[in-house]
C-alpha cells in the first residue's frame, strides 16, 4: 500500500463510512470507526517496518543476542494480548534517543537508549506491553483515520541531534512509516495502553508494579526537562500525573508481585553497557559537530571508533565531519567503511553517493543513490540521480529523476523544478 492510496481512503470519509461502518476495538470491545481494514493494517506494518527502522537509527546489529532477548520478552507479552495472532516482531534500534514505537500489525521497536534506562525484565515487559496495546487496539490506525499525523522530524543535510534528520526528505510510504513512529498519542490512547499493558503483565507473570515505577520515573524526568527524553519518548508518549495515579490504582486492584528478572536483564544488557562509552563519545561528537566545532568532534568520534571499530554509525559521522572540513577523499573512505559494515542502511548509501558525486565519481554515485532509494526513497537522492544523468548525457533519465524529486516539498523540490524546466524548455 502506498501513501497516496491511504490518503485517498481518508479523504473519502463519507464513502468509507458507508462501506465500512463501525468495527469493534479488539482490546476494549468498544465500537469505533473503521476506514482501514485489517488486511490493509497488516500490509502497512509489513511494508514499512524495515524503512521505518532505518529512519529511526537502523538495527543494533552489534549485539544481535539483545534483540533476540527483547523479542522473547515481547512474544511472551503478545501471547496474552487481545490479538495474539498478529504477526508481532520486535527489534532493537541503534539510537541513543530513549523511545519505543509500534506500527500497525504488531511491528514494534525499542531504542537501545531506552533499554539502558530500564532496570529489569519486568520494566522491559511494561514498555513492550504498552506498545503491544497500541498495535492491538489499532491506535496508530485511528490516528491516521482522524488525519492527525504530522510531518515527522526535520529536513536537512546538516548535523542533527536526533536520528530523524532525514524525515523531511523521505518520500512515499516510508514517510508514512516515519510519521506513524513519531506520532504523538492522545492521553486516552496512553491511558488505554497503560491499563491493558498492566493486565497483560499480570497475565504473563510479571510484577505490574514495574509499570508504575516507570511512569513515576518518566513524570519526574519530564518535570526536570531531560532533553533526550523530551526529544524521544515524551514527544510520542507524553507522561502525566493522571497516568501515574491510574496505574497505581489498577496495580492496587490486580495486586503487585510477580517476576522482576533483574539478574537476567543485567546479563543480557552487559554487552551494551560495556559499549556505552563508545556511544557516549559518538553522541558528544554529534553535539559538537552540530555546533560547528569540528576539531573536537573529530577527536571524540575517533575515540568512539577506537572503542568500537565495527560500528558503522561512527564512520558515517566521521565521514560527515571530513566533508565539513573539505576532505572529500577521507570522507569517501569512511562512507565506504560504513557501507561495508551495514550495507542495507539507506543513510550510509546516501552519504556515500552524495560524496561520490562531489568527487565526480558518477558510477559510484549512481550505484549508492539507487540502493539508498530501494530501501528509503528520498527527494535528495532522486535530485542527485538527476544530476548524475545530466552529467552522463541521459536527458530522459534526468527528466524522470527530477520529476520525482519535484513531487516533494522544500528546497529540494524547488531545485528539481528549476532543473526540470531547463531540460524541457
Amino acid at each position: 500500500m502506498n501513501l497516496s492510496a491511504i490518503k485517498t481512503s481518508v479523504v473519502a470519509l463519507a464513502l468509507a463510512v458507508t462501506l465500512s461502518g463501525c468495527s469493534v476495538n479488539p482490546v476494549t470491545g468498544e465500537k469505533q470507526l473503521s476506514l482501514i481494514g485489517e488486511s490493509q493494517e497488516l500490509a502497512m506494518g509489513a511494508e514499512q517496518y524495515v524503512p521505518t527502522q532505518q529512519t529511526q537509527g537502523g538495527r543494533f546489529y552489534v549485539d544481535p543476542e539483545l534483540t533476540l532477548y527483547v523479542s522473547e520478552v515481547g512474544q511472551k507479552m503478545a501471547e496474552v494480548s487481545d490479538r495474539p495472532d498478529l504477526p508481532y516482531e520486535f527489534v532493537v534500534l541503534n539510537s541513543s534517543v530513549p523511545n519505543a514505537w509500534a506500527l500497525p500489525g504488531g511491528k514494534i521497536a525499542i531504542n537501545r537508549g531506552l533499554l539502558t534506562e530500564l532496570e529489569d525484565e519486568a520494566q522491559l515487559a511494561s514498555v513492550l506491553g504498552h506498545e503491544i496495546v497500541h498495535a492491538a487496539a489499532r491506535h496508530s490506525v485511528q490516528r491516521m483515520q482522524q488525519g492527525m499525523l504530522i510531518s515527522a522530524g526535520v529536513a536537512g543535510l546538516g548535523f542533527a541531534l536526533s536520528d530523524n534528520e532525514w524525515a523531511g526528505l523521505i518520500m512515499g510510504g516510508a514517510a508514512l512509516g516515519a510519521q506513524l513512529a513519531l506520532a504523538q498519542y492522545s492521553q486516552g490512547d496512553e491511558l488505554e495502553s497503560d491499563h491493558y499493558g498492566i493486565l497483560y503483565m499480570k497475565e504473563a507473570g510479571y510484577d505490574p508494579q514495574a509499570a508504575v515505577e516507570l511512569q513515576e520515573l518518566f513524570l519526574k524526568l519530564s518535570e526536570g526537562r531531560q532533553s533526550s527524553f523530551i526529544d524521544g519518548l515524551f514527544a510520542t508518549h507524553p507522561p502525566s500525573a493522571k497516568r501515574v495515579q491510574e496505574n497505581r490504582e489498577l496495580v492496587k486492584k490486580v495486586g503487585a508481585g510477580g517476576y522482576r528478572g533483574e539478574d537476567v536483564y543485567k546479563r543480557k544488557m552487559a554487552k551494551l553497557r560495556s559499549l556505552q562509552p563508545a556511544y557516549d563519545a559518538h553522541d558528544t561528537a554529534m553535539k559538537l559537530a552540530s555546533k560547528g566545532e569540528m576539531k573536537p568532534a573529530l577527536e571524540k568520534v575517533n575515540e568512539a571508533i577506537r572503542l568500537l571499530p565495527r560500528e558503522a554509525m561512527f564512520y558515517a559521522l566521521r565521514g560527515r565531519i571530513y566533508q565539513e572540513q573539505k576532505e572529500a577523499e577521507k570522507a569517501a573512505a569512511d562512507f565506504e567503511k560504513a557501507v561495508e559494515l551495514y550495507p542495507e542502511m539507506f543513510k550510509y548509501r546516501l552519504y556515500n553517493g552524495l560524496n561520490a558525486l562531489r568527487l565526480n565519481n558518477l558510477d559510484k554515485a549512481r550505484e549508492n543513490l539507487t540502493k539508498a532509494n530501494e530501501t528509503v526513497p528520498t527527494s535528495i537522492a532522486f535530485l542527485r540521480l538527476g544530476d548524475v544523468a545530466v552529467k552522463q548525457n541521459n536527458r530522459n533519465e534526468a527528466i524522470a529523476y527530477y520529476s520525482k524529486a519535484a513531487e516533494a516539498g522544500g528546497d529540494v523540490a524547488e531545485e528539481a523544478k528549476r532543473k526540470l524546466a531547463a531540460l524541457t524548455q
